[in-house]
């Protein structure tokens, strides 16, 4: 059989060279595929655009060789007639059928495998050559972005059977190259040295190298340039301009240097401050948000400040899509700027609906039971700002966003969009802590505090350490009632030997119970009342303090106690976690009573005033003071009393060892703690980041602290002793860290006042909640 022959490779002759027909043109009566090997014909068939019954040319032809050439399946493509039969002939590009990696250690296979991926090679596709060199770059690319200057690749590809090929990547990784000096040319109003410690890129060698950044990455280093300039236009020096930028890699691709050259210019001031546009709302109150005056130095980040809170001022009335916006008037031979923020407050909108989102498992109640923003009532951004705050609260969410969209065909209403990120309220969790005065502490606990989507929380917990041990339950219902007014209930055993601590010696076994109810009466204030009953058994020693055994002869060892209690607090912080303004106030009173045994009262009063001081920075002021006193001839139970000293006290000082002290029988002072009925502890703490830890991290933060304390007062049968114990003050660092393994306190530092006698402590720590 002869066969007329058309043909035509793939490649540059496929695509320009004119196309000699060797037949006239003719009517397709079939279609026949070969040098398939893995492909199935369909494949052909379905991207060719030639079908029976066609009539086809020396065009037609052509068009179908380069349609299916650019498919990338095939290396090579011929059409072929015989006679009215249409021959499509294919050379099969391989398939990769693995792809490998030797030598990676800084990135594992997956990721390198993603990257590649994105440059069009991947097992089981096609394999082009011409791709391995732009494979190479993309992972040389991914080691640039860690500062792998020196990583080489080298690319081995071995055939395999069926027309499959197997890919390995052999990397080179070499040393990662370290910033070895960073400058800043043409600071003058500025040090230097100033100016580095805004950049989170580093020299390399420092003293904390496991937290600084000393590796290069042109994203930083661009973050870097505009962190300089904001403190620059936030300073008044509108015109500072970065001239160049240069980095410079050591011939050996180790070291980076890096020098910008700067132009400060001149700082200006504010000549005058106006308001402008449609002040829809009396322009006192928002002459009120305008925190800065004529003759201030200009501040780019004080002015858009200024900017939002105008807004959201205007939003507060219905206003939500208030636009204002600051026009600086600059003159440059007075260097002054006068500036104008001109108010659009657009219209008054509603709310039309509200819509709880991405709550699985969370009833709809337990998200609008915190809201104070309603539907069909005028938009108010403080209200939703409120009632986002009010739904971080209740835990259960770790992520809470609000969004407004317009309402189509209106011009006066919006939704609301309130998503929610639920996260994990169920806990069954056993472990080790550890503290200087329980020691190692075996504990356990189960907790939902989302119990059945409900927003109510219940816990069992187990611990038992060398000086307490403990088994207690408790249930909350945070909205027992629709007004918010919440109902706990707490059971509770406690096993207490002071053998191993500071204390005279004592051992008691308390059984208790009791009742709480929360009710509040404003957004940030709520009053608690409780009533608590418990049973105390008492054993005394021979070695235990003279004090503690007057009071079991008097009282007996076992006493009961019915007390209530009331309390109010005040919560205005911006986070209950990791607060960096805000008040918290705490003022409570708990009164034993009659017809039980014991008959006292106990006054607290606790507050926390935070600051915030610059970003990342806080300055905590905090007060607590106490009082427990007996009445109706009782005295105060010994077991009752305030201690001081240790991490939660007065820190440099051993644990409970301030205060009045045990006296031994020749009437010498020991070095055990009675305690006393009257406290006063204050701090003052800077909190800060941690150094070398640019980007913020809420789970772990350092600070600077100050604690001074005091330990007094009458106790005992017949509350004959009185005791009074001088100020002391200690200072120090202490880091506190939410780690995966518990809660982690660390504090070092030494007493500025103490008494001979005195037990101190530098180092001290705690590690796992220690009940």
């Amino acid at each position: 059989m002869s066969r007329s022959l058309t043909a035509i490779s793939a490649g540059v002759c496929a695509l320009f060279s004119p196309l000699v027909f060797a037949a006239a043109p003719f009517v397709v009566k079939d279609i026949r595929v070969e040098g398939m090997q893995r492909t199935d014909a369909g494949t052909v068939f379905n991207y060719l655009p030639i079908k029976v019954g066609d009539k086809v040319d020396d065009a037609a032809v052509s068009r179908a060789i380069k349609t299916l050439y650019a498919t990338g399946f095939f290396k090579d493509v011929r059409i072929e007639v015989d006679k009215e039969v249409l021959v499509v002939v294919v050379d099969e590009r391989p398939a990769i059928s693995q792809i490998a990696f030797s030598g990676n250690k800084e990135f594992d296979s997956e990721n390198l495998l993603k990257g590649l991926k994105e440059v069009g090679i991947a097992e089981s596709r096609t394999f082009d050559r011409s791709q391995l060199e732009r494979a190479e770059q993309e992972i040389k690319r991914l080691y640039l972005t860690k500062s792998f200057y020196s990583a080489s690749v080298k690319t081995t590809v071995s055939p395999q059977e069926r027309n499959r090929v197997a890919i390995n990547f052999e990397i080179t990784e070499g040393d990662e190259a370290k910033i070895k000096s960073i400058r800043i040319l043409g600071a003058k109003a500025f040090k230097e040295k100033q100016l580095l410690g805004l950049m989170n890129l580093e020299e390399t060698g420092s003293w904390y190298d496991l937290f600084q950044d000393d590796k290069y990455s042109k994203q930083k280093l661009q973050g870097d340039i505009e962190e300089v300039r904001s403190w620059y236009m936030d300073r008044g020096y509108i015109n500072f301009n970065v001239e160049s930028s240069q980095v410079s890699i050591t011939p050996d691709k180790k070291d980076v240097y890096i020098s910008l050259t700067i132009s400060e210019g001149e700082q200006y001031k504010l000549s005058s401050i106006r308001l402008a546009g449609d002040l829809v709302v009396p322009e006192k109150d928002l002459r009120k948000l305008v925190k800065i005056k004529r003759g201030d130095i200009y501040s780019r980040a004080k002015i858009n400040d200024i900017s939002k809170a105008l807004a959201d001022r205007l939003s507060n009335d219905g206003y939500a899509f208030a636009n204002v916006n600051a026009s600086p008037d600059v003159d440059d031979k007075k260097k002054e700027v006068a500036l104008t923020f001109f108010v659009d407050p657009g219209r008054r909108v509603y709310v039309n609906r509200i819509n709880v989102l991405g709550n699985a498992k969370t009833r709809d109640e337990v998200v609008r039971r915190e809201l104070i923003q309603f539907e069909n009532s005028l938009f108010d951004r403080q209200k939703l700002d409120e009632s986002k705050k009010r739904i971080e609260r209740t835990g259960n969410f770790s992520d809470v966003t609000m969004d407004t969209l317009p309402v189509e065909g209106t011009t006066d209403q919006v939704d609301v969009n309130v998503s929610v990120k639920e996260r994990s309220t169920g806990t069954l969790s056993a472990g080790v802590g550890y503290s200087q005065t329980d020691k190692f502490v075996l504990n356990g606990s189960i907790s939902q505090t989302n119990l059945f989507g409900t927003g109510n929380a219940a816990s069992i917990t187990i611990s038992n350490g060398s000086t307490a041990r403990t088994l207690a339950g408790s249930f909350t219902d945070p909205y027992w009632t629709k007004d918010g007014v919440s109902r706990s209930f707490d059971l509770a055993q406690k096993m207490v030997d002071s053998q191993s601590t500071s204390i005279g010696r004592y051992a008691t076994h308390t059984d208790s119970g009791g009742v709480r109810f929360g009710i509040p009466i404003s957004l940030n204030d709520t009053i608690f009342l409780g009533e608590s009953f418990d049973r105390t058994r008492i054993s005394i020693y021979d070695d235990s303090p003279q004090q503690y055994k007057d009071f079991v002869e008097k009282f007996g060892p076992t006493n009961t106690t019915l007390s209530s209690s009331v309390a109010w607090a005040n919560d205005t912080r911006d986070s209950s976690v990791t607060p960096t303004s805000g008040i918290y106030q705490q003022l409570g009173l708990e009164v034993a009573t009659p017809p039980m045994d014991l008959r006292y009262t106990r006054l607290t009063y606790q507050i926390q005033h935070f600051t915030p001081i610059a970003s990342g920075y806080a300055l905590m002021l905090s007060g607590q003071m106490g009082s427990v006193q007996a009445y109706g001839g009782q005295g105060v139970p010994f077991y009752k009393n305030y201690y001081a000293g240790g991490i939660g006290s007065l820190r440099t000082f051993k644990d409970n060892s301030l205060g009045p002290r045990v006296h031994d029988a020749s009437g010498n002072e020991t070095s055990q703690s009675l305690g006393g009925t009257r406290r006063a502890l204050a701090t003052a703490e800077l909190f800060f980041p941690v150094p070398g830890m640019k980007e913020k991290n809420a789970a772990m933060r350092m600070s600077a602290f100050i604690d001074a304390g005091s330990l007094w007062g009458a106790s005992g049968a017949n509350n004959t002793y009185a005791h009074s114990t001088d100020i002391r003050v200690g200072a120090g660092f202490a880091l506190s860290w939410t780690s995966p393994i518990g809660p982690l306190s660390f504090s070092f530092g030494k007493p500025l006042v103490k008494k001979p006698g005195d037990q101190t402590q530098s180092l001290q720590f705690q590690i796992g909640s220690v009940f």
